[in-house]
């Protein structure tokens, strides 16, 4: 994943704290732990990854295979193959069914949005191709989590009424995120209140995308009692630096979480995707440790190493 990539001399020069709360977090959240235990999903945004097998993919593991494999290690998939190519229900059965004979506790393909839709069409006149997307992820059935709709980075305020119109058009108890990514968005007052109130007014969330050189689109805006994270790491080379911004989610999240956030959907992504595996199974130890998600840890073929947090006064 390459949005929001700097140059790596760059990067000493990021300020990596997460902002302050946005207006909207206070007014969804109720103030007080959600009456049900919270629902935790971490994952990744592929599991076609030839650089995984032998590593957490068994030696000679066929790329036909590759889902197999993946549903053993993480809850969830931020599915992207969607968005280039309509799904066939088909296809969708047939992930399904691998899901269903591998998977140890459970599994959730969160799908994006068909490109179509959202960047050819920008969401004007995306009747019958949202139909038919609809009616391709509707065949995950429970195995199907929250859809994210990613606009391009040139949708920008003008398009308030447009998107607002398009999400009125959705079924209503379409479990689904929104992210926006053009920086007017964020940087105008005038423009970013209005927006995600209207996320809020229909129940959809609100996604976040922690990437170092587009800090403006952490906006930290809860629109729903539910989180959507992109969180794009910087490969090995930073892991400690990675590992830090991960120990600072968990802060953020243990207060949303005391405050009244029901479900955290945590989906990481590397420029090199070869580091992702590491960098998610730290997030699922410190995620059990201090957030109480009780998620299996990510088997690595010849074991792996790490401490839970380099922050020993994260609580």
């Amino acid at each position: 994943m390459d949005f929001g990539k700097v140059a790596t001399d760059e990067l000493e020069r990021i300020d990596f704290s997460l902002p302050a709360d946005g207006q909207q977090t206070s007014l969804t959240l109720s103030g007080k732990p959600a009456a049900k235990t919270p629902a935790f999903y971490v994952g990744c945004a592929k599991w076609g990854r030839k650089e995984w097998v032998n590593m957490i993919y068994p030696p000679k593991t066929k790329e036909a295979n590759f889902l197999d494999e993946y549903v053993k290690h993480f809850n969830a998939i931020e599915l992207n193959a969607v968005f280039y190519s309509l799904p066939k229900p088909a296809q969708i059965r047939k992930w399904k069914e691998k899901a269903a004979l591998n998977s140890r506790n459970g599994f959730l393909f969160c799908p994006k949005f068909s490109q179509s839709i959202t960047h050819m069409k920008r969401l004007k006149g995306a009747e019958e191709v949202t139909d038919v997307f609809l009616s391709g992820i509707s065949e995950f059935g429970e195995y199907l989590g929250p859809c994210f709709l990613q606009m391009g980075d040139n949708f920008g305020p003008k398009n308030k009424d447009v998107l607002a119109s398009y999400l009125e058009s959705l079924p209503a108890d379409l479990s689904m995120f929104v992210e926006l990514r053009n920086p007017e968005w964020f940087s105008i007052e005038s423009n970013r209140k209005p927006v995600f109130e209207v996320l809020h007014r229909l129940k959809k969330g609100a996604v976040i995308t922690d990437a170092t050189g587009r800090r403006d689109v952490i906006h930290m805006e809860l629109t729903i009692p539910e989180v959507f994270i992109r969180f794009v790491g910087n490969g090995a080379e930073f892991k400690s630096s990675d590992e830090a911004r991960i120990d600072e989610w968990v802060k953020r999240l243990k207060i949303w979480l005391d405050q009244g956030l029901e479900k955290v959907y945590f989906f990481l992504h590397q420029h090199d995707e070869k580091d992702t595996p590491i960098l998610a199974n730290y997030t699922i130890k410190a995620f059990n440790k201090y957030l109480g998600s009780q998620l299996p840890e990510i088997n690595f073929i010849g074991g792996e190493n790490g401490e839970i947090t380099k922050d020993p006064q994260l609580f």
